[in-house]
């Protein structure tokens, strides 16, 4: 077999090709060919199955931040990719809305200390007869609605992340610490500095990455060569050269309309360049077994056909049509076709 990079001469009129055509090279022409003949060889070669898809995550691994309150953002320092850890100061928010709530929970406490001393003294009394019960139940009465008052606004205060308990007149504030409530890197910042932001908008997008995995996409006729367990290649279209181990968590038991079904795949190892929703290329594994193979530059693709030149003697060459397989490693399996192949063998 021979690799050869000159193009064909040319053809005098357009005809179908025959089966074989032999070539006949001066010592000259060979060494202007500069051609490389080289013996077929046999070597270990994994069937594979080529597929694409997303790297995705599941829903509770991605976070969109918002404020239930709304306000005004006053700081932040996040940018897309940034590294955060759960508990982390990600924004501070400003809004008189946030003093009012604070002044009307401190309000209500101290109205709920009278009232409990109001109510044990006329409990007393009533006890001694000397009040009626009417006066008691009136101050019970009050004593219940401003309770539930108050642990409304406690509810109220830690969904902003203020903690009651170290609520004070000395420490009343207009502004409120937004934190995140998860490991991971910021994917979206929808804000800016200075802008109003309502309840139901959301700043930041954020991501845990420890539940990131391959989504890939595998065609009907394929699907039951794929098992949970098995091992893939695959690597960002952005990034052809970074290859990333995955193995496979769960294929699903359902096609799409376009024939196709989705195999989830567990990242071995990740980093910072895998985010959610960027386009993966990849590779399974099937089996292993022995096969013939020749370089891949040793094949010559002539009107929809592939042919192979093979060495009669040191100059003669018959160009014989081959049936291609696996590609590995630069290799190529082979078949060759019809009565040729006892012949070229």
């Amino acid at each position: 077999l021979i690799s050869c990079s000159a193009k064909k001469t040319e053809e005098k009129t357009p005809a179908p090709v025959k089966e074989s055509l032999v070539l006949n090279l001066t010592d000259a022409q060979l060494k202007q060919a500069d051609l490389l003949v080289e013996a077929a060889s046999t070597k270990i070669l994994h069937e594979t199955i080529a597929v694409n898809g997303l790297v995705d995550v599941p829903p509770q691994s991605m976070v969109s931040i918002s404020f239930p309150l709304g306000g005004y953002l006053k700081k932040t320092q996040l940018l897309p990719g940034m590294s955060i850890k759960k508990g982390e100061v990600i924004a501070l928010m400003e809004d008189q809305s946030y003093v009012q709530l604070q002044q009307e929970y401190l309000v209500d406490k101290a109205k709920m200390e009278y009232l409990s001393a109001d109510l044990q003294r006329q409990k007393e009394l009533s006890d001694n007869e000397a009040t009626s019960k009417k006066n008691y139940q009136q101050v019970q009465s009050e004593y219940k609605m401003v309770q539930v008052m108050i642990k409304s606004l406690e509810e109220k205060l830690r969904i902003i992340g203020i903690d009651p308990a170290q609520l004070s007149v000395a420490n009343i504030s207009r502004t409120v610490s937004l934190r995140s409530p998860i490991n991971g890197f910021v994917t979206k910042v929808n804000v800016n500095i200075g802008k109003y932001v309502n309840p139901s908008d959301v700043l930041f997008e954020l991501v845990n990455p420890d539940d990131i995995h391959a989504a890939m996409t595998v065609f009907e006729k394929d699907m039951h060569l794929i098992q949970k367990g098995m091992k893939a290649i695959v690597s960002l279209a952005s990034n052809p050269a970074k290859k990333y181990e995955v193995e496979v968590l769960l294929v699903t038991r359902n096609i799409n309309e376009a024939r196709t079904g989705l195999v989830h795949c567990h990242f071995e190892n990740t980093n910072h360049e895998l985010l959610p929703g960027m386009f993966l290329n990849g590779s399974f594994n099937l089996s292993a077994k022995p096969s013939s193979v020749i370089p891949e530059e040793s094949v010559v693709r002539f009107e929809g056909k592939e042919y192979v030149f093979v060495a009669k003697d040191a100059h003669q060459f018959e160009m014989v049509e081959v049936q291609t397989g696996t590609h590995q490693d630069g290799m190529v399996s082979y078949s060759l076709l019809g009565m040729l192949k006892n012949k070229a063998e």
